[in-house]
Formats: structure tokens, C-alpha cells, sequence
């Protein structure tokens, strides 16, 4: 994906998980995008800093940045949600375009990818990053409101309630 789509998908984000955590769509629900959105944003444009240095898709696009970012909250106490932008900038070079990147870089530099992605430089890309900001969403929405009522479901199952 283009810095453009990385922009879109982070802002689309962060509109979506806002709403997600604090549904109301008051006031809260804008700080709760806000408080979102900077760090996801920023996240979400961080990988592409290797086109200034290194390899791109290949220095800042592996698993082991992205766990120094999950990572870093725990160790400074802030920048809780910039690992989100980092993750879904992976999701979208590996669903979205074509080439994929080195997740496993620098152990091993070969690209993973799918086979749906588009051309850096498609028509298409801005729709392709739509659908794919889009699913994201619902897999969280899953996760927030889905899993544990499931695991309800199957604590009151093993209880015999």
C-alpha cells in the first residue's frame, strides 16, 4: 500500500474502533478516536520510514518491530496504541498489494504475501484498503462482543446452567 492508504486505513481505524469502545457518540467517543487515532496513525506510517534507510519491507516490517511495539507500553508506559498502526500497516502490504513483505526479516529476507493484493499504484487501492480497514473492524467487533459471550456460553454449558 501507499502512504495514502496507510493514512486512510488509519483514520478509518480509529473512527471504527472509537465507536467500538465508547458507542454512545457523544463527546467520549471523540476523545476515545483522538486518543485512538495520533498514536494509530503515527504507527501506521512508522514501517515506511525504511525507504529513508535499510531495506523497505524488509527492515521495519518484520515480526520482531512489531513486538518491540507491543512491547514498549509495558516498558515506558506509553504509546499503547502505536502497535496497532504498526500491525494493520502489515496487514495491508500483505493483503493489499502484491509484493508482501519479510516478516521474518532479518533471520530470513523472503516476502510473504497474499494473492488478492493490487499494484502499489492500482485504481484500486483505496478500495482494497476499504474492505480490508473494514474486515478489521469486524474481527475486533468479534473479539470485543462475540468471544465472551461465547465463553459465557460454554462456562455455563460446563457448569450444567
Amino acid at each position: 500500500m501507499n502512504k495514502k492508504g496507510h493514512v486512510l486505513n488509519a483514520i478509518l481505524l480509529s473512527l471504527g474502533l472509537g465507536y467500538l469502545l465508547e458507542p454512545a457518540g457523544d463527546l467520549e467517543t471523540f476523545r476515545t478516536i483522538v486518543m485512538i487515532g495520533v498514536p494509530v496513525t503515527l504507527g501506521a506510517l512508522f514501517p515506511d520510514v525504511d525507504t529513508a534507510f535499510g531495506k523497505h519491507r524488509k527492515t521495519l516490517h518484520s515480526l520482531p518491530v512489531l513486538a518491540g511495539f507491543i512491547a514498549f507500553p509495558y516498558v515506558f508506559g506509553n504509546l499503547e496504541y502505536v502497535w496497532i498502526g504498526v500491525l494493520t500497516h502489515y496487514v495491508l502490504d500483505v493483503a493489499g498489494s502484491k509484493r508482501g513483505i519479510a516478516l521474518f526479516y532479518p533471520l530470513w529476507k523472503k516476502e510473504f504475501g497474499l494473492p488478492v493484493g493490487v499494484a502499489v499504484s492500482s485504481k484500486h487501492a483505496t478500495a482494497v484498503t476499504v474492505v480490508i480497514t473494514v474486515l478489521e473492524l469486524v474481527l475486533v467487533a468479534m473479539v470485543l462482543y462475540e468471544v465472551p459471550q461465547w465463553g459465557l456460553e460454554l462456562g455455563r454449558q460446563a457448569v450444567g446452567i
